[in-house]
C-alpha cells in the first residue's frame, strides 16, 4: 500500500527546527542514523513532511531517496499530519463484514477527506486499521483513546458532533 504525501502546508515552528537540529547533531556521525532521527523528528513535528526530511537528508549527508525511502517502507512513519481528533475504523474481518466499510465511506464523506488525510482546520484526521481486538463489538471505531463499538452508519452524525467544540 502506497503512503499519500501530505498536501498541506508545512507550518514547522523555529522551536522545531531548532530540536530538529539537536537531534540531527546528536546522529551526524552515526552509521544507520536515518531511522533514529527520522523516528525523533516524527515525535516533534507529528509527522514527517518532504521539508523535514529534506532537512534530515542534507544535515546527515544522505540522499533525500534514503530518506524518504525509510520514511515510506516503514509502517511506524506518517507523511501526514494527523487531526485533533484521529479516528480509525476497523476495516478486520469481523467489522468489515457487519458494515464498518460503509461507516469508514460515510465519515470520508462528512469530513470530506479519504484515507491517511486531514481536515483542512486540523480537526480531525482519517485512517483505516486491520484490527484492534474489539470484535466482539464489531464495528469499531477510536477516536484517540475513545473506542466506539456496535456501530451502524446512522451513528456517524451523533459521533461527530460529540467533537464539535
Amino acid at each position: 500500500m502506497q503512503k499519500k504525501i501530505s498536501n498541506a502546508p508545512f507550518t514547522g515552528t523555529p522551536e522545531q527546527e531548532a530540536k530538529l537540529k539537536e537531534i540531527i547533531e546528536a546522529h551526524k556521525d552515526d552509521p544507520g542514523a536515518v531511522m533514529p532521527v527520522l523516528q525523533q523528528a516524527q515525535e516533534v513535528y507529528g509527522y514527517l513532511p518532504k521539508e523535514v526530511q529534506a532537512m534530515i537528508a542534507e544535515g546527515l549527508n544522505v540522499p533525500m531517496e534514503e530518506v524518504f525511502g525509510v520514511s515510506t517502507f516503514y509502517s511506524q512513519f506518517s507523511l501526514t499530519p494527523k487531526g485533533k481528533y484521529t479516528i480509525s475504523v476497523c476495516l478486520g474481518t469481523a467489522c468489515y463484514v457487519k458494515g464498518s466499510g460503509d461507516i469508514f465511506d460515510k465519515l470520508s464523506e462528512k469530513l470530506g477527506i479519504g484515507s491517511d488525510e486531514c481536515t483542512a482546520d486540523g480537526k480531525f484526521s482519517l485512517t483505516a486499521c486491520r484490527c484492534i481486538g474489539a470484535c466482539g463489538l464489531a464495528p469499531v471505531l477510536t477516536i484517540n483513546e475513545e473506542v466506539y463499538g456496535r456501530l451502524t452508519v446512522d451513528d456517524v452524525d451523533d459521533i461527530l458532533a460529540k467533537y464539535a467544540d
